[in-house]
């Protein structure tokens, strides 16, 4: 009676009759009363525990048989067209020879696993080598006061150089460098380290917002102090025409453009004003408008006001020499004489002094005048009584005019008792001499005089 052969889903694979042997698999299959089927029986055993350990394929494999791939070193599974690598990874240090796509390879040098994609051998892990040690990506978890949290750390050399987290919290165990994560990137802060390159924004620096800084390329406006910790100090214009700068403690404020302006404008009722330059051109000052001193005003060189011819002082009083040991001080007035002309303090002579061309006199004082010049020759300038009486000896006068005549009806100059004298003596514009007799028909003039002296 003949055998008939399923397959485990029921499908006939083959029908034997009596004493044959089929081989429409890879196994020998014996029908009823065959005769020395134990050969074939344990050959059979043989193929399933090498599970066909070939070069080739078998040549009826039935849909999940297993054949050991002699030049590949695999096992593979046939699949009901092919026989595919089973998956099993070659663990050595050099890659596999003639391998299929899908063969796993552990490379032992490094500790590495790749796989094949039917071209090249494709890295899956770990990204670095067993001598490089932790490099990369590691997902871990640590505990914190709020539970437990995920976070992604970053390795180079076996040390974690970054942690990333989408949450801040602090670590329950000490984490090397990481007191606290962040939300975000958190640097190892033991390394001191910090990002390199450069970045198209950022939302703050030194937790300070962005907006806040200054910026170099165009105007800007700042509302704290700004603090130069630098000698150095601010330069400004195209050509760095000014600069402020330290030395010493001492502060230079410098126009350094060649006989170029240093000028101070104010807005004076929305004009613009210039009170005070500094000229390039001669390194003199120019002040225009008023000027008020609180303090002392010392001039060192002259003064000049050449706008004017009188200088106007709104003070009672100027005090000379002010600070100073006592020394002659006073007014000198520029002529072409010795010295000029002065009007001084004697301090020697304790009197006040004028004159010009090196010769000075003294001012007379009211306290140096006398009332009466009579009793009080020489000793000082005359004054009046009350009673407006003057009294003196003599006068001598000098340089009052010629002899007095007739004609002298508009002569103001004070004569002479010589002059009053000989005017008495003449008579008819000639001297006389005065006589007892009346004059004769030729002598003199209408209008003269002449006086008759008795007998």
């Amino acid at each position: 009676m003949a055998y008939t052969i399923n397959k485990t889903d029921g499908t006939v694979v083959t029908t034997i009759t009596d004493g044959t042997v089929d081989n429409t698999t890879s196994l020998q299959l014996f029908g009823k009363s065959y005769s020395g089927f134990g050969e074939g029986l344990n050959e059979n055993l043989v193929k399933l525990l090498e599970n066909g350990a070939s070069t080739s394929a078998p040549s009826a494999p039935l849909r999940g048989e297993l054949w050991f791939d002699t030049s590949t070193n695999q096992i593979k599974v046939y699949d009901g067209s092919s026989f595919k690598p089973t998956g099993g990874a070659k663990a050595q240090s050099t890659a596999p020879t003639s391998p299929s796509a899908g063969d796993l390879w552990t490379d032992t040098d490094v500790d590495q696993l790749y796989v094949y994609t039917g071209s090249a051998w494709q890295l899956v892990g770990p990204v670095y080598t067993s001598g490089q040690t932790l490099s990369g990506w590691k997902i871990e978890t640590l505990a914190s006061a709020g539970g437990n949290k995920v976070v992604s750390s970053m390795y180079v050399g076996n040390t974690r150089v970054a942690i990333l987290s989408k949450e801040t919290f602090t670590p329950s165990a000490t984490q090397t460098g990481f007191a606290e994560i962040k939300a975000g990137f958190t640097l190892n802060s033991t390394l001191s380290a910090v990002f390199q390159g450069s970045t198209t924004d950022s939302d703050a620096l030194g937790g300070v917002a962005a907006a806040n800084y200054l910026r170099s390329d165009t105007a800007d406006t700042m509302s704290g102090a700004l603090t130069i910790d630098n000698d150095t100090g601010i330069i400004l214009g195209e050509a760095q025409e000014l600069t402020i700068s330290v030395s010493s403690n001492n502060v230079t404020i410098a126009q350094t453009s060649q006989d170029k302006d240093l000028k101070f404008t104010v807005n004076d009722g929305g004009v613009t004003k210039t009170p005070l330059q500094l000229t390039g051109a001669d390194g003199g000052v120019d002040i225009a408008g008023d000027v008020t001193i609180t303090g002392n005003l010392t001039v060192s060189g002259e003064y000049e006001n050449s706008s004017s011819e009188i200088n106007i002082v709104n003070d009672a009083f100027l005090k000379l020499n002010t600070g100073n040991s006592e020394a002659d001080s006073g007014i000198i007035v520029e002529t072409s004489d010795t010295d000029d002309a002065r009007l001084f303090y004697d301090v020697s002579e304790n009197k006040w002094m004028s004159g010009e061309n090196a010769t000075y006199s003294a001012l007379i004082r009211e306290a140096d005048a006398v009332s009466d010049g009579n009793a009080n020759k020489n000793t000082g300038f005359l004054r009046t009584t009350a009673a407006g009486l003057l009294t003196v000896t003599n006068i001598n006068l000098s340089a009052v005019g010629s002899a007095i005549t007739t004609s002298d009806t508009a002569s103001v100059s004070v004569p002479t008792i010589g002059q009053v004298a000989t005017f008495g003596n003449l008579w008819g514009g000639s001297a006389k001499t005065v006589s007892t007799s009346a004059p004769t028909s030729g002598d003199g003039s209408n209008g003269d005089f002449w006086f008759v002296r008795e007998a």
